[in-house]
């Protein structure tokens, strides 16, 4: 079983996010992240929910309901990995606090470079019916770092830098800007689906729903923390989409590196990769017609 996947193309996407942060930070200000400093909630509960909820939920699950081991094994490793960049772009496409979501995918990315290897290795030692699959892996740290700087950090403050000199590029640019970004995801969906439909098909029975329902798990752990933590309407958006938008390629860089034969876990990190991406379009969609309520509210 061989998931149809160029690793090259992780170099165009990344160069695209970097232009797409760029366009997301032109109306960011550092008074956008002094309240973020200053009141820490949003992002201890992102990470909160990230590092230590996913990955146990998603250990849990795959040992009561028995999956089979390879699969078992790709949730855990999805769920030992940070929140992607998509998650800034579907925070904005959603009217969420961009900011929050900026500021915990880099915190969550430098954790990582700790955390997903120490989460995947405990928590699939943890779950006997994955134990003897499991193999020792290394990230390195500088790696994953430079990815974060080249993609986020560097957009970001030129975005930043940009937006402040030129407050009215940043205004005319929004609704353009949206309507790219919105184009972009969904034409990587459809050459993701299409460059894999076959095995797609043939394998629907055993990834699918597991795929779903993982997502939604991350989804809904991130909106209950983010609730339990009483933080206002956009910061909850943020932290939702943070901890249900993974970073796959991380993933699959690990599974090309490590795993080159897990099949399995391939399908089911390069699958996640896809239905990220559409349930984070649907439910920005649903956000964005809905107008932010007064801050004293707190439903979603």
């Amino acid at each position: 079983m061989t998931v149809q996947f160029d690793p090259a193309s992780l170099i165009t996407l990344n160069v695209i996010l970097a232009l797409m942060m760029f366009g997301v930070s032109l109306n960011l200000r550092p008074a956008d992240f002094q309240r973020v400093l200053t009141i820490p909630r949003a992002p201890v509960a992102g990470l909160i929910a990230q590092f230590l909820l996913l990955p146990l939920g998603t250990c849990l699950f795959t040992w009561v309901f028995r999956i089979d081991p390879e699969l078992a094994l790709g949730m855990i490793l999805v769920a030992s990995c940070p929140g992607g960049s998509f998650s800034n772009i579907m925070t904005w496409l959603g009217k969420g606090s961009v900011a929050v979501s900026v500021s915990m995918t880099a915190v969550s990315s430098l954790a990582a470079t700790v955390m997903t290897p120490f989460n995947f290795a405990l928590y699939g030692w943890l779950n006997p019916h994955t134990r003897a699959y499991l193999q020792e892996i290394a990230i390195e740290p500088g790696n994953i770092l430079l990815l974060v700087l080249l993609v986020l950090a560097l957009p970001l403050i030129l975005g930043m830098v940009t937006g402040g000199r030129f407050p009215k590029l940043a205004v005319r640019s929004e609704k353009p800007l949206r309507l790219i970004s919105l184009l972009i995801f969904l034409a990587f969906v459809a050459i993701a689906f299409l460059n894999n439909v076959e095995l797609f098909l043939a394998r629907f029975h055993t990834f699918f729903w597991l795929v779903v329902g993982h997502n939604l798990l991350a989804l809904g752990l991130g909106y209950a923390m983010a609730r339990l933590m009483k933080l206002s309407v956009p910061d909850q958006r943020a932290v939702t989409m943070e901890v249900g938008i993974q970073n796959s390629g991380l993933g699959l860089v690990i599974l090309f590196t490590f795993f080159p034969d897990a099949g399995g876990m391939m399908l089911i990190t390069a699958f996640w990769g896809v239905w990220h991406l559409v349930s984070g379009l649907t439910l920005s969609q649903i956000w964005a017609r809905r107008p932010i309520p007064h801050p004293t509210e707190q439903a979603i």
